[in-house]
């Protein structure tokens, strides 16, 4: 499958993972919930939903699974950490609307994890070899 089919599908699970997290997301600090801790928790609840609809549809994936999520919770985890960092950053630290940070981190980690699943969570074994 080419790049692109594969981006197009990665939006689609994405964007439909990234509207329903958002809107609890908003949902949660409204009701009084800090910003860190409500994107922890969501990030952890949309990783383990994700991780299905990429293998399966977005990537075609057909390697073996357990290798392949162990790979996309490191990839994640790298996300995490790099949404959180910059809600430290640019909420805590330079007063930004959290809800816009939200937005802007959704996209850079979005495009950052995309590229991490093409070129390796869910690398084609016959191209770049067996593990």
């Amino acid at each position: 499958m080419s790049t692109r089919a594969q981006f197009v599908r990665y939006v689609v699970v994405g964007l439909a993972s990234n509207a329903a997290i958002f809107a609890v997301y908003v949902v949660l600090t409204n009701l009084g919930l800090g910003p860190k801790l409500a994107m922890s928790l969501l990030y952890c609840a949309g990783v383990l939903q994700t991780f299905v609809f990429n293998r399966k549809w977005a990537f075609r994936f057909q390697g073996a699974a357990t290798p392949a999520l162990g790979r996309y919770l490191v990839a994640y985890a790298l996300g995490y950490l790099v949404n959180f960092l910059s809600l430290m950053l640019l909420v805590d630290r330079m007063g930004l609307p959290h809800q816009w940070v939200q937005i802007m981190m959704i996209l850079v980690v979005a495009i950052m994890l995309f590229l991490a699943q093409r070129y390796w969570v869910f690398r084609n074994h016959s191209m770049h070899g067996t593990e």
